[in-house]
């Protein structure tokens, strides 16, 4: 795990002796649980620290994430990048949210054996979650690190931050000219729910190929509260 130390170091993440350890129980408990429940495909622990703890923790190189921000992370899966920015910045206000039950009672034990507070998980779909008012446009920051077009991505996601807030995707497909539909596309849907995009920003994790891209999308206005539509619409009919 001083791996793990050495490669967010080269980023700007300085983790302690006591994070470190935490990383290390969440790798453990990570990997037991994955043999009864899929949690993800990447278990090999050099790959695990690579892929998913520093990679969870990148946006911190365009993001000060040393403030009391309260966050959420839409589709939190197995924890990421939710847990890993728990652990490496402690002030955070953090909430993960999912539709199944399964990985978020693995998330509460991870929680628990962690000591850490300040962290909530919520069992909800994210269609459903943006319209509650308890989370509706209740956070500083949106994060999410889940496999969908951006349009369809910032209809789950934006209306969760709060006017002046940010949503910030990690995108792993590269937004350039390849991507323009895509882009064009997304621009729209944000605008139409009240963000706008303020800038990109390429990296890639240290000493490994694998590019990421963070879209910071400024809440401007407050969404309407037709979005997020009913479950199935927003993917099958992204706005556009």
């Amino acid at each position: 795990m001083e791996l793990l130390k050495d490669i967010c170091g080269q980023f700007g993440v300085e983790l302690n002796d006591e994070q470190i350890s935490q990383f290390n129980i969440y790798y453990e408990m990570l990997i037991e649980w994955n043999k009864v429940m899929n949690l993800t495909s990447i278990t090999e622990k050099k790959d695990v620290m690579y892929k998913h703890f520093a990679d969870s923790l990148l946006i911190a190189k365009f993001k000060d994430m040393k403030e009391p921000l309260k966050v959420i992370d839409v589709g939190t899966g197995a924890g990421f990048p939710g847990i890993p920015l728990k652990i490496a910045f402690p002030e955070l206000k953090i909430t993960l949210m999912d539709s199944l039950q399964k990985r978020l009672t693995f998330l509460d034990e991870v929680i628990k054996t962690l000591g850490i507070t300040d962290i909530e998980t919520v069992h909800m779909r994210a269609e459903d979650g943006g319209k509650n008012m308890k989370y509706r446009e209740q956070y500083d920051l949106v994060v999410s690190r889940a496999v969908s077009a951006l349009a369809a991505l910032s209809e789950f996601c934006l209306p969760f931050a709060k006017v002046g807030g940010y949503f910030i995707p990690y995108k792993s497909v590269a937004l350039n000219e390849n991507d323009k539909e895509e882009m064009q596309s997304g621009k729209k849907a944000i605008r139409i729910l009240g963000g706008q995009v303020e800038n990109i920003f390429t990296t890639n994790i240290p000493e490994i190929d694998a590019e990421r891209k963070f879209v910071f999308v400024k809440k401007i206005q407050s969404t309407d509260m037709k979005y997020p539509r009913k479950a199935g619409t927003v993917t099958k009919k992204p706005l556009a």
